[in-house]
């Protein structure tokens, strides 16, 4: 199975199966997806995309975001749910750029504890067919996203940290796009599009730190339980 598909637009859409878990299972392949904004869909990407047969999107960028840049086309049989889960722009740092970034992931974990738990749920009880959450590049707030959902369907750190770091594949395009969007600016953020595997052992390591696991977290901050947790691995592992 291929991890990564090939987009004209889309430079950050993976296919989350194949992992392994603790217990021996796998993570089913065609059943989760990440990605940058699906609002560039069009034309040949937007029959690629249909191809897929999503049956459910999860939009995490602010409602502003989506006025001002779109969102994945409408069309019959996809439904869509926006769930905002960042609560506190930023620009991202020019000094120590993987532990600031580190510490604006704790910030949305901390914040966005209804949406983090909303996009659980419509994980987890999705049974109409494969589903994608995304946000703008497909890299914080989707890699944050990804990280509790493969965590807590028993995925390895090193598998978690490394499935983020994918996103390196596709940060010359990111930055191209930003260029092409901002015509006359300089972008000033030395490690924009960058997403190596450090970022998220930092995160992964805070919220240990704080919580004592991804799973107490998910279930003392975010109010998840046992049984959307059994459902969310039976949704997405094999048998």
């Amino acid at each position: 199975m291929s991890r990564h598909i090939a987009f004209e637009r889309l430079h950050n859409f993976r296919d989350l199966g194949g992992y392994s878990t603790a217990d021996g299972r796998t993570v089913r392949w065609g059943r989760l997806y990440r990605s940058d904004s699906l609002a560039k869909l069009d034309g040949a990407d937007l029959d690629r995309f249909l191809a897929l047969k999503v049956s459910t999107v999860i939009d995490l960028r602010y409602p502003w975001e989506i006025e001002a840049r779109g969102r994945v086309p409408d069309r019959e049989g996809l439904s869509y749910v926006n769930l905002s889960v960042e609560h506190r722009p930023y620009d991202q740092a020019a000094i120590d750029p993987w532990r600031f970034l580190a510490d604006r992931y704790a910030e949305v974990a901390l914040d966005g504890a209804k949406e983090l738990r909303q996009a659980l749920e419509v994980i987890a009880w999705n049974t109409s067919g494969p589903l994608v959450f995304h946000c703008a590049s497909g890299k914080d707030r989707t890699g944050l996203l990804a990280a509790l959902v493969l965590a807590l369907a028993g995925v390895t750190e090193d598998d978690i940290a490394a499935d983020f770091a994918l996103t390196e594949l596709a940060t010359e395009r990111l930055v191209a796009d930003w260029r092409a969007a901002n015509p006359g600016r300089t972008l000033t953020w030395p490690a924009y599009g960058r997403a190596p595997e450090e970022i998220m052992r930092l995160f992964l390591a805070d919220l240990a730190a704080t919580y004592g696991s991804v799973y107490d977290y998910a279930v003392r901050h975010l109010g998840a339980d046992d049984r959307l947790i059994a459902q969310l691995r039976a949704r997405l592992l094999d048998d």
